[in-house]
């Protein structure tokens, strides 16, 4: 299994706080089946992202975990100002593996208005988003039909594996379960944290998938999907979303409008 959501990188914001912590999740991780994590620290009003730092800290990891784990770097994106215009600047930046994925995660209390437009700017410049764990977000819990508009510009859905079992809330698991039943998810993620309250753990996820939707599904959610971000390979084939690529219906025209339409 892949992990593209991770917060190993220690000392950098709400993640493991030490080396000793980031050693510790590792060997979790591989032993629950990882092969590949991509350390995603946040970029925000709170954090510093500042890559040179992330890929000292990366490298140390590296050396820490021999072959168990391969490893990559990524950013939590939040959508700021300074942050998205640094990032039409500077493309690979905050992508996944300076390729062309860009995780994306919104604040719990505001999303903004021009998101869609933000949205379309980060594809002209080669960064495809990928929405975050939108199943924890209150705003999204309420307005889920929200998602619809990014899908159709080509944002990718990213869902917390703990969110399936419910670590989250009912509200949140209810929500990732429809997603994923709608094929609105493209990623199952960790979004690991530390080894209590948020471990890196993916294979009850990769279980509970695999016996309601069947292992293909599992397989592509938690493996082949994530590898082609990884590494930044040709987009695989989806199943079609339901209900987001729903042709728009036009109003019949009416009166002298119709008269000439149908003449």
């Amino acid at each position: 299994m892949i992990d593209i959501h991770h917060h190993l990188l220690f000392g950098l914001d709400d993640g493991s706080p030490d080396v000793e912590t980031s050693v510790a999740m590792l060997d979790a991780a591989a032993d629950d089946g990882i092969t590949h994590i991509v350390c995603t620290p946040h970029s925000n009003d709170r954090y510093q992202f500042d890559p040179e730092v992330n890929q000292q800290k990366l490298d140390i990891l590296r050396q820490a975990s021999g072959d168990r784990v391969t490893l990559g770097l990524g950013c939590d994106f939040h959508l700021s100002y300074d942050n998205i215009q640094d990032a039409l600047k500077n493309p690979t930046r905050y992508t996944i593996n300076q390729k062309n994925y860009l995780l994306v995660e919104f604040a719990d209390l505001m999303i903004p208005p021009t998101t869609t437009e933000t949205f379309y700017e980060l594809s002209l410049a080669g960064m495809r988003p990928i929405i975050t764990h939108p199943e924890r977000n209150p705003l999204l819990q309420r307005k889920p039909e929200r998602l619809i508009d990014w899908l159709r510009g080509g944002a990718l859905i990213q869902v917390t594996a703990a969110s399936l079992n419910g670590r989250f809330g009912k509200v949140a698991q209810s929500m990732a379960q429809t997603l994923l039943a709608q094929n609105w998810v493209h990623f199952i993620a960790t979004d690991a944290h530390n080894l209590t309250s948020r471990p890196p753990i993916m294979s009850e996820a990769y279980q509970w998938i695999e016996k309601r939707h069947g292992r293909e599904t599992a397989e592509r959610l938690c493996v082949s999907n994530p590898r082609a971000v990884f590494y930044g390979e040709a987009w695989p084939l989806q199943p079609e979303p339901e209900g987001v690529n729903v042709p728009l219906e036009v109003p019949k025209p009416k009166g002298l409008l119709a008269r000439l339409f149908s003449s």
